[in-house]
């Protein structure tokens, strides 16, 4: 089957299978997570589709082929929990949401309340789940431009599906209410609070709010002050006892800890994370003797300047930039970017401001240390988890694990002008008017100062769409590039969102997504349709 079928193919590495139903969702969920494919990474149950993400095209295409013999009317044994959540109904939405269902604002209250919800899967974000079996009277569209924040706890509708928003993130979702619920917590023995199978109710309270379980209802309550202040809190650090390691004397725009991710969590909606530019960080890492996947520190723009509290073996990749050495003495002098160099104690390193590009990777001989969550050290900035951003002041503890010798110099990886990114074209290509996807490769488009880790927003032509419909949220995957109600791309990197609501006319492949990386605001980028590279060939 081609990937215009049933089964398509989502950039280089992953499929979605689209399925008729919930039911069938679900079937194939349990079945792909009883017995794992080879190269399955992640498996990511939507409304109708299940998307696949696998470690290479060929074992994407191989996942394919196994999916064709599976029966779907083989259904998994739901888990029967119920959790209650309090709810104060005065969401920014509500009366837009009244006016949509033709009730007043108290009706919608009570449609919302009036009977239980059902988890049906998670995604978007950690410990989001979206809820289904509600009232019909509430289906009602996302907005056609998504809030840039929402904040944590918000209770939203959108289609047929309910949410509670678990800390504050860009949505789309009509928000009709909040809650203090604490959604996701890494202190409890199963971090998110509402898990698949379980029942919802929700009740009306005036202001204060909380959440209780009924018998059988999933463990754990009401999130302490401390655990909420617990790691990876945004802008939190934790400032060990000084060791091996740097004194940080600045960070920069912004620089955080990362490593090579924690794929395999996408269902619960993690994200795989991890540094940017992937071969950038193993460039880092080979030349100072560490294994590719030790923690690194990623800056945007340069400025992160440490100070050496003992020996330490240091190397610099990514985005060319100036760097300079500076004695206790006074004495300055320039160090080679991409080459292994010894910062002695009291000395420090100065990461200037890149010539071109955008990201640096800053890495020491044992990698730099943090508490793993979920077995990755990084920094995620739109769920949370991970260490937080390097703080002025704080300091960076060497690790001492067993490394190899350092590496020979190597050049820095060149980035073309304009940007040139490799797609393979759809998922939903076809929710596209005749010529936008050829459209999308011949237009030149623009990195607009909102990018982040989450994703590279884009200024060009708005592109059209023949379906004004819903689509219903599905997975989607690093390097997709999504297509809000604007027409203006969103390029999805390493913190994206796990499920999206819009049609994704294209996916990065994965070989450039490093290219895509280093694009700072204003970089002209273009794309080019490379079919060859889909898990199916060229169909």
């Amino acid at each position: 089957m081609d990937s215009g079928g049933p089964i398509r193919a989502v950039g280089d590495r992953a499929v979605l299978v689209e399925l008729p139903g919930l039911p069938e969702v679900l079937s194939l969920q349990a079945q792909l997570d009883a017995e794992p494919s080879e190269g399955q990474l992640d498996v990511v149950a939507a409304a109708r589709t299940v998307l696949i993400t696998a470690g290479s095209p060929r074992q994407a295409a191989r996942i394919a082929r196994r999916i064709r013999s599976l029966d779907f009317s083989v259904q998994p044994r739901a888990e029967e929990a119920h959790v209650d959540i309090e709810v104060v109904y005065d969401g920014a939405d509500l009366a837009e949401v009244a006016r949509h269902a033709g009730l007043s604002e108290s009706g919608v209250i009570q449609a919302h309340t009036s009977q239980d919800w059902t988890a049906a899967f998670g995604g978007f974000a950690p410990g989001f789940a979206y809820l289904t079996g509600g009232d019909r009277r509430l289906e009602v569209p996302r907005r056609a431009s998504p809030r840039t924040s929402v904040p944590a706890g918000s209770v939203a509708l959108a289609g047929g599906y309910s949410a509670i928003y678990p800390r504050e993130s860009p949505g789309g979702w009509q928000l009709i209410g909040r809650t203090d619920a604490v959604l996701w917590d890494l202190d409890r023995g199963v971090p998110a609070l509402i898990r698949p199978g379980h029942r919802v109710r929700f009740t009306a309270v005036r202001e204060s709010v909380s959440t209780s379980a009924r018998p059988g209802a999933a463990p754990g309550g009401p999130a302490t002050q401390a655990a909420r202040r617990r790691r990876g809190a945004p802008g939190e650090i934790s400032v060990p006892a000084p060791g091996p390691g740097a004194f940080i004397v600045e960070t920069g725009l912004s620089s955080v800890l990362e490593d090579l991710g924690r794929p395999g969590y996408a269902a619960l909606g993690v994200a795989g994370s991890g540094a940017l530019d992937r071969g950038s960080c193993r460039q880092a890492n080979r030349l100072v003797g560490n294994p590719p996947g030790a923690a690194v520190v990623e800056s945007l723009f340069g400025g992160l300047v440490l100070e050496a509290r003992s020996e330490l073996v240091l190397a610099v990749t990514g985005a060319p930039a100036p760097l300079a050495v500076t004695s206790p003495g006074g004495t300055r002098w320039n160090v080679d970017s991409c080459a292994p160099f010894l910062l002695r104690t009291g000395e420090t390193l100065a990461v200037g401001a890149p010539a071109g590009g955008l990201r640096t990777y800053t890495a020491v001989r044992g990698g730099w240390e943090a508490a793993p969550v979920l077995g990755s050290r990084s920094t995620d900035v739109l769920s949370g988890l991970g260490p937080g951003p390097l703080a002025r002041g704080g300091f960076l503890r060497a690790g001492t694990a067993p490394v190899s010798a350092v590496g020979n110099p190597e050049l820095p990886s060149a980035v073309s002008r304009p940007a040139v990114l490799r797609i393979v074209p759809g998922p939903r290509a076809d929710w596209f008017a005749d010529g936008e996807p050829a459209r999308l490769c011949t237009a030149r488009w623009t990195v607009t100062p909102q990018s982040n880790r989450v994703g590279l927003r884009l200024d060009g032509p708005a592109l059209r769409r023949v379906e004004s419909g819903e689509l219903p949220s599905e997975g989607v995957v690093r390097g997709a590039l999504q297509v809000p109600p604007s027409g203006l791309p969103v390029l999805f990197l390493a913190d994206h969102p796990v499920t999206g609501g819009y049609p994704v006319i294209g996916v990065v492949i994965s070989d450039d997504l490093d290219r895509a990386a280093q694009l700072p605001p204003g970089a002209e980028v273009r794309f080019e349709a490379s079919p060859g590279h889909s898990p199916f060939g060229t169909g």
